[in-house]
């Protein structure tokens, strides 16, 4: 069978894709692993705000908005996202780094000034010495990525999308009109292949004959711990701090919390270094007042940037046939319904002033 789409990789891009393009025609979905979305997407923070990323990123969730407000008719059946907020405060000396979010309030996307004493009663653990400015932002919301992720899959599949797990992409060249894929275990042909590998996305382009974009997987790391006594989980806002990327949120009635690293490194199967992990519990003990005695869980995940920081979407200039959809950094799950949208639309030739913009801005011979 010669499949009208192929996409490698089963993250959230990938499977935002395949429910898209299967609306118009056969699409075979491969994934590397033993399971899809174990990579970024499973290790996400899970968060929805559109005061996020570069401009091009914050163009791309306010349009998703809709999207996670009002998911298509039958998609899932319990809501995408939960209203959290987030408050970011600054100590001394980093009171001006909250000036540019305060700079980004709109209409319904509101970014406020707090008292820091009532940023200090929202998140009782926090430091009062150490809270110099706060800034709130009521509309931030956790994401459902599991049901996200899921129900794109389901739709995909319901639509006729063909999906297998263990298929470890070797070999791909033209044949023909046609792509050739090769596996370990299988080989496949398809009209049109779409790169949705992840942290591997250069690593795919290359099998395939393309330029890469330069991209460069980054490190992140992760904690769970347990909240402070008599902490309402339910209520307590995501925070962030200013002068670092650092964050702390509440997860599943405990709190996740990371540093906010950014290290380069090269596309594997990435996990948490013992004194990256020592380096944040020190962190979280002198900036609040958890005493961090045990760490329920820990993990890292790869957040894959090109130089702009905004994603690759679009058909490779050299190469026929073959789409990118890569790059999107810490920002996935939040442009995933777009990116899936701009994918189709761009597969199936449909052009429109939104679309062209979107291309435009995204298209692969930026970076190659």
């Amino acid at each position: 069978m010669i499949y009208d789409f192929l996409i490698i990789g089963g993250g959230i891009a990938g499977a935002s894709a395949a429910y898209e393009l299967s609306s118009h025609g056969s699409v075979l979905l491969l994934e590397a692993e033993d399971t899809t979305g174990y990579h970024a997407t499973g290790r996400s923070a899970a968060l929805f705000t559109r005061n996020y990323g570069g401009e091009t990123v914050r163009q791309i969730n306010a349009i998703s908005a809709d999207f996670f407000r009002s998911p298509p008719p039958g998609f899932c059946e319990a809501p995408l996202l939960t209203k959290r907020g987030c408050l970011t405060v600054a100590q001394s000396g980093d009171e001006g780094e909250l000036d540019a979010l305060l700079a980004m309030s709109s209409l319904g996307e509101e970014v406020v000034h707090v008292d820091t004493k009532e940023a200090c009663e929202m998140v009782p653990f926090l430091r009062p010495e150490r809270v110099m400015r706060a800034v709130y932002e009521a509309n931030v919301s956790d994401i459902d990525v599991a049901t996200l992720h899921s129900s794109y899959l389901k739709g995909a599949k319901a639509r006729g999308a063909v999906v297998m797990v263990k298929q470890c992409v070797t070999t791909m060249g033209r044949m023909g009109a046609n792509w050739h894929v090769q596996t370990a275990k299988s080989s496949f042909s398809a009209a049109k292949v779409i790169n949705a590998a992840g942290a591997w996305a250069d690593q795919i382009g290359t099998l395939a004959g393309t330029q890469t974009i330069g991209l460069v997987p980054k490190k992140r790391t992760a904690i769970i711990i347990s909240a402070p006594e008599n902490t309402n989980c339910a209520v307590l806002p995501a925070v962030d701090f200013a002068g670092s990327d650092a964050y702390l949120k509440p997860d599943a009635g405990l709190l996740m919390a990371s540093p906010g690293d950014a290290t380069p490194t090269n596309p594997h199967d990435v996990w948490p270094d013992d004194m990256d992990i020592a380096v944040l519990a020190d962190w979280i003990e002198r900036e609040t007042t958890i005493k961090v005695t045990k760490i329920e869980h820990s993990w890292a995940g790869l957040r894959s940037f090109v130089d702009d920081e905004a994603p690759v979407v679009g058909f490779d200039a050299q190469v026929p046939d073959f789409f990118w959809l890569a790059g999107q950094g810490g920002y996935g799950i939040m442009m995933a319904p777009i990116l899936a949208q701009l994918t189709a639309d761009l597969c199936t030739g449909n052009h429109g002033t939104h679309v062209d913009q979107l291309a435009q801005l995204l298209s692969p011979s930026r970076v190659q």
